[in-house]
């Protein structure tokens, strides 16, 4: 579970509570309006469904599912994984590799490895890889955007709740003691389209497209990391190289995860 995603949304949720309390007495009763929910809730639905595909829509709760359990990506096991393999290639020869490949969860990283092993050229083996990486990318895409899209669509149902329930109002008003609890319910249209916007949908399209460039990143680094050693360049450059991929930072976590693994 993604405790960052978790903890998040709590907060965000915690402290508008909070202003319910502090400035409303408490008085969440005065913030429930089911016409103004359904209206914000299922038009917002409606509408960015207009705009996908079916695939899209049934993928939803997968996708959801990311953002919440979604792992963070072993960058520095991988590159001390890639260079131990290189080491082992040399003395070996890419055969060795067959024997680690049921050890490897990965399938993006188990894959590289297989076509290695049966003997593809560099382009072929950079063709397929990158071909799959097109294509995860362009998964990812899809799901940030129907986020994204939920938190476009979500401010504009509410602002539409609201014009309505003022033109209501205005069409039924029998005594100016009515305008204010009216004008109110009117208003609480624009709040849940507003809150769920920015206290949700976007903050979840947000998890998303984080997730999926650390994983575009790590299926980037397998990719050149196994072409490397294809090629049977020296561990010290294929560590080099992999390490050139990262943030200073991380880089230099990263390096001195492989110094303690004696890989320096």
């Amino acid at each position: 579970m993604d405790l960052a995603t978790i903890g998040g949304l709590i907060l965000a949720w915690t402290a508008l509570g909070a202003i319910v309390v502090l400035e409303g007495g408490g008085n969440f009763v005065a913030l429930v309006n089911p016409g103004a929910f359904i209206l914000v809730i299922g038009g917002t639905l409606g509408a960015t469904f207009i705009g996908s595909s079916l695939e899209d829509i049934l993928a939803l709760p997968s996708v959801l599912k990311k953002a919440f359990f979604s792992k963070p990506a072993k960058v520095g096991e991988t590159i001390t994984m890639l260079v131990n393999l290189s080491r082992t290639v040399r003395k070996e020869g890419l055969l060795s590799l067959e024997s680690v490949i049921e050890t490897i969860e990965d399938d993006f990283f188990k894959k590289a490895i297989q076509i290695v092993v049966d003997g593809m050229d560099a382009d072929q083996v950079r063709a397929i890889l990158e071909t799959d990486l097109e294509l995860l990318e362009e998964r990812h895409k899809r799901g940030h955007k129907i986020f994204a899209t939920l938190g476009g669509f979500s401010p504009t149902l509410g602002i539409i709740g609201t014009v309505m329930g003022l033109v209501f109002m205005l069409a039924n008003i029998s005594s100016p003691d009515t305008m204010g609890p009216a004008i109110s319910a009117a208003f609480i249209a624009t709040l849940y389209g507003v809150s769920t916007a920015n206290l949700l949908y976007i903050p979840i399209a947000n998890k998303l497209q984080r997730s999926g460039e650390e994983e575009n990143l790590l299926r980037r680094i397998i990719l050149e990391g196994i072409l490397s050693i294809q090629a049977g360049d020296n561990p010290r450059i294929l560590e080099e190289k992999l390490l050139a991929f990262l943030p200073p930072k991380l880089r230099l976590r990263v390096a001195d995860q492989l110094k303690g693994a004696g890989q320096k």
